[in-house]
Formats: structure tokens, C-alpha cells, sequence
């Protein structure tokens, strides 16, 4: 099952719209609320990135048989320093973001917390974001 979702810079006020409709469509497939958590968090936690931190982007989301796998691509400025960003509290974001409740720097380290795989790349031109949680969590963190 694929789905994907524009996502428009500085447009808050949609942002939460893919997380929701996977998280309903989650619901439906009758998976575990704990999973669906993880998912719902990961996803809303990039699209408010992308929302905040890009020229806007989108997000492919892929709910396979043994995973549900995520890609975020946007263009952007970039992350000029991965590492750091991955810091909780860590936050590059302006003063707007702020005022609106946003960019605490707990955006990639939860999506790190709720995902199984998380890969970023990023350069000048933008950034990509792939994410996987396993629906069976607790066998794909074991190994």
C-alpha cells in the first residue's frame, strides 16, 4: 500500500495531515496501538521539519507485508551538521516556528527513538530522510 503526501513549507496548519491519514488507515489494517504510535510520531515529526525547515518537500509512505517504510525528501537549505542536529533540544528554528509551539530539537531524535532504521542525507540543495519500523519491533531490534 503506498501513499504520498505534498508538504508545503511554512504550512502548519496541514501539518499532521499524512500522519493522520496513515494512522487511520492503520487502524483499519488492525495493527498494534503501539506500533501505530511510533509510526504516527516518526511521521509528524518530519513533516513539521519539513514544514518548518525546507522549501517545502513531500513524503512517500510504503505499508509493506513486514514494514512500514517511510521516505522525506525536501529541498532546502540542508542540515549542515547531522550529528548535532540528532542532539535533543538541538534546534535551528526561527523565532516564528518557536511562537507557534514548534522547534523544541526533539524532532530527530524521536523519529530516531520511534523508528528501526533511520538514514539522512543532506546537502546544500536539500535533505532526504528514509525511516522503517518493522511491524514486528521487538524481533528487528534484537537483530
Amino acid at each position: 500500500m503506498h501513499f504520498e503526501f505534498p508538504l508545503e513549507a511554512e504550512d502548519f496548519s496541514n501539518a499532521g495531515y499524512a500522519s493522520s491519514r496513515v494512522k487511520k488507515r492503520l487502524k483499519q489494517l488492525n495493527l498494534p496501538s503501539e506500533l501505530i504510535r511510533r509510526v504516527v510520531v516518526a511521521l509528524f515529526e518530519a513533516e513539521v521539519n519539513v514544514v518548518g525547515h525546507s522549501f517545502g518537500g513531500s513524503m512517500e509512505v510504503d505499508i509493506e507485508p513486514d514494514r512500514i517504510r517511510v521516505l522525506v525528501t525536501d529541498s532546502g537549505p540542508g542540515i549542515p551538521d547531522i550529528e548535532l542536529a540528532m542532539s535533543e533540544g538541538y534546534s535551528t528554528a526561527g523565532e516564528k516556528v518557536r511562537e507557534m509551539g514548534f522547534g523544541a530539537g526533539m524532532g530527530l531524535p524521536n523519529m530516531k527513538k520511534s523508528t528501526d532504521h533511520l538514514e539522512i542525507r543532506s546537502g546544500t540543495e536539500g535533505t532526504e530522510v528514509e525511516m522503517i519500523i518493522y511491524l514486528d519491533h521487538g524481533k528487528a531490534k534484537g537483530g
